[in-house]
């Protein structure tokens, strides 16, 4: 793994909730039968800092090629129904590809769009949500980015924090396979540290603190690239503090909410790389079909030390060392 580049984010105060609206870009394009403009479609999940950066960042990657395109971006507020009937519009819409940002959105757009490319972001394990056939060659014409967190050093980085730490509580959405894979994936990390793994599933956001209340007596609370927990994230951190339980984020945009740190991903480098192979699709004639599932290769340690003195966490000097004040 390249070795990680380092951030502080110290006193992050988490931004205030925005109202969405669907919209679509101003950028004057048109037609893309010459080959110089597009019109792509964008079906995100939910509004949160990771999947909003992700979003900006593929845009950016059209931006930075001097490309002109007409974005037509929609927002399905967390609901898997109306990710569904976003997907259903663009398939009889006029579009040369369309990015779908999240598990679910991914798995409502490939399952209704099969005539023009789709490409798909912030989507941890694409095989086991059946959007591809293998990571190596997908086989259709879906492909795109993985945002797979690298889980072993996140614990690591939970030992440095919490050194006594030997239970961590997860709380995730039932509904979302990308959780189910991470939670996995944690369990088996944790198991040769010594440490006990013990979850709560939520449906909605509104279950989110009952849920942190019923994993009972833990050291640490692990938030994984879960949609539904990761929008709802001040309900949790609320609880967790309440309880001065330390909070550890697999992405920078949870810690942001309120965790106290993370060794995460970069949502806008890792949507610009997205933003690149449809580039490729568009410009080169690439075929999805054959173009191999990517993932980050760069991670960033982010630090909230404002949540971390709320929990009575104080962050050991070898971590500051590593990190850059912000």
């Amino acid at each position: 793994m390249t070795a990680p580049r380092t951030k502080l984010l110290a006193g992050i105060v988490t931004a205030g909730a925005l109202v969405l609206s669907a919209c679509s870009s101003d950028t004057s394009g048109s037609d893309s039968a010459g080959g110089d403009s597009y019109t792509i479609g964008i079906n995100q999940l939910v509004q949160h800092p990771a999947l909003d950066a992700a979003t900006e960042g593929f845009k950016e990657a059209f931006a930075d090629a001097g490309v002109d395109v007409d974005f037509k971006e929609q927002n399905a507020n967390g609901e898997q129904s109306t990710a569904l009937t976003i997907a259903q519009q663009f398939a009889s819409d006029n579009l040369d590809l369309v990015l779908a940002v999240a598990t679910p959105a991914a798995q409502a757009t490939a399952q209704n769009i099969t005539n023009v490319p789709v490409v798909f972001t912030a989507v941890t394990d694409a095989v086991s949500a059946e959007l591809v056939d293998s990571n190596e060659a997908p086989g259709g014409n879906v492909t795109g980015t993985s945002d797979a967190a690298p889980i072993e050093d996140q614990l690591e980085l939970l030992k440095q924090l919490v050194p006594d730490a030997s239970t961590i509580g997860i709380v995730y959405a039932s509904g979302e396979v990308n959780s189910q894979v991470q939670v996995d994936a944690v369990e088996k990390a944790a198991q040769p540290l010594g440490i006990e793994v013990k979850t709560q599933t939520v449906t909605t956001v509104n279950e989110i603190q009952q849920a942190v209340d019923a994993l009972g007596d833990v050291d640490a609370i692990y938030v994984p690239t879960d949609n539904m927990v990761v929008s709802g994230i001040s309900s949790l951190v609320q609880v967790a503090e309440q309880k001065q339980i330390p909070v550890i984020a697999a992405e920078a945009g949870t810690v942001e909410g309120g965790a106290i740190a993370t060794l995460g991903i970069d949502y806008t480098e890792l949507g610009r790389q997205t933003g690149e192979m449809a580039l490729r699709i568009l410009q080169d004639g690439a075929d999805p079909a054959t173009m191999p599932v990517e993932t980050a290769t760069e991670f960033t340690y982010v630090i909230n030390e404002d949540a971390a003195r709320a929990v009575g966490v104080t962050i050991p000097q070898e971590i500051l060392d590593k990190a850059e004040r912000v």
